[in-house]
């Protein structure tokens, strides 16, 4: 049944001619982020979110069958990106790099399970080549071919170039010849340049991490796109970021999906300064920045939740304020236990299903590149397992 929506019953007038605008799909413009940003009528703004997404995606919630690999977490700006609890130096304990096949050993767990995608991000290593990249998808895609690959950020990529001392276009060109079909959206993290400084002073700039997405997106590469949130940002920083997703969008048209990721304090410098340690983001923020996306980002056709980051719960719950996708099985999640994060390490395909009926919705299986694998889950009922070999379970409420 689809969602309606009656500007009447917002609780916050200051809603109302923001849902007249929504109801005449008419663009939101920075005022209007301004004013979801400040009202306290929660369940209002997930109700306006709610109808923005089912005019868009009906009652359908896409999720993945995929595996999280993270070849390396060694990085040379470990010390100038304080909010990363991942990276390591070269020397530094606890670092490691995966040759070639260790990488092959730890994607066999692909081998007897659904898994439809690869997700491929890591430090940037000073002496890792291109070489290692486009040789590690040829051998994935030969080993399990109808898997997609989804791997490197932009601040992977770039970097890359720089080694190579080679061009953005070339180091993309190369790897959808090894065989990339998508890139991930990390990286992104605020495009303010004071936060910028902030967070991450050696980082891609905004626009740099916009001209690889663009470089990618010509190339017939399609991407995702991110926002960290939850840290020293304003809420005009964080308009801004959307307003700058949004334009490129409108350029190009090669944006998948938005994911908010929360920030977590643990582990890492920028909690401390901060005197975060132990209190991540809350509920209230985490589903007011999905449904804000949701209603500013009206080109971008789908929005994730990452459930490793606000937990399963939450992600059930961010399915009635907007979303239409939640993160995969991921088998083996790093970076964000790394920061604190409290939740299991993967999800059983199962548990993925179940979590999505109990907020009401439709499961759609889908690849990398949305189209649909698998809509129909009546055999599960029955009791055929399809979930990854040694995948944890997780349970949704």
């Amino acid at each position: 049944m689809p969602v309606t929506l009656d500007p009447a019953r917002l609780a916050d007038p200051a809603l109302r001619p923001i849902a007249d605008k929504v109801l005449a799909t008419r663009r939101l413009d920075a005022d209007d982020a301004r004013a979801l940003y400040a009202t306290h009528d929660l369940l209002g703004l997930g109700m306006l979110a709610d109808f923005a997404n089912d005019r868009k995606n009906g009652d359908r919630v896409f999720f993945s069958a995929n595996q999280h690999i993270n070849p390396t977490n060694v990085c040379i700006l470990r010390n100038t990106c304080v909010f990363c609890s991942f990276a390591r130096m070269p020397k530094e304990e606890g670092n490691y790099t995966r040759s070639l096949e260790e990488v092959f050993a730890e994607a066999e767990a692909a081998r007897n399970s659904p898994t439809r995608e690869f997700h491929i991000v890591g430090g940037l290593h000073p002496k890792l080549r291109l070489s290692y990249y486009t040789d590690m998808i040829r051998g994935l895609k030969e080993r399990h071919p109808h898997v997609h690959i989804k791997a490197l950020t932009a601040v992977e990529i770039a970097h890359l170039a720089r080694i190579e001392k080679c061009t953005i276009r070339e180091v993309l060109v190369a790897m959808k010849e090894a065989g990339l079909t998508s890139l991930p959206g990390g990286g992104a993290e605020v495009f303010s340049t004071a936060v910028r400084a902030t967070i991450a002073e050696r980082k891609l700039t905004g626009e740099e991490w916009l001209a690889v997405h663009r470089e990618a997106h010509q190339l017939g590469i399609p991407t995702n796109c991110t926002m960290l949130y939850g840290h020293v940002e304003t809420a005009d920083d964080r308009i801004e970021h959307l307003a700058a997703l949004r334009g490129l969008q409108d350029e190009t048209g090669g944006f998948l999906t938005y994911i908010p990721l929360a920030y977590h304090p643990d582990n890492n410098e920028l909690g401390e300064d901060l005197g975060r340690v132990g209190s991540a983001t809350t509920a209230y923020e985490d589903l007011k920045n999905i449904a804000i996306g949701r209603l500013f980002l009206d080109n971008i056709p789908h929005v994730k939740t990452h459930w490793p980051m606000v937990t399963p719960f939450l992600s059930q719950v961010a399915l009635s304020f907007g979303c239409d996708d939640v993160e995969g099985t991921v088998v083996f999640e790093r970076i964000y236990h790394d920061a604190g994060a409290k939740t299991d390490l993967g999800m059983h395909y199962l548990d993925l299903v179940n979590l999505i009926r109990g907020a009401r919705k439709r499961p759609v299986e889908r690849n990398s590149l949305y189209e649909v694998v698998r809509d129909s889950f009546d055999d599960l009922a029955a009791g055929v397992e399809l979930a990854g070999a040694g995948a944890p379970s997780v349970h949704a409420a």
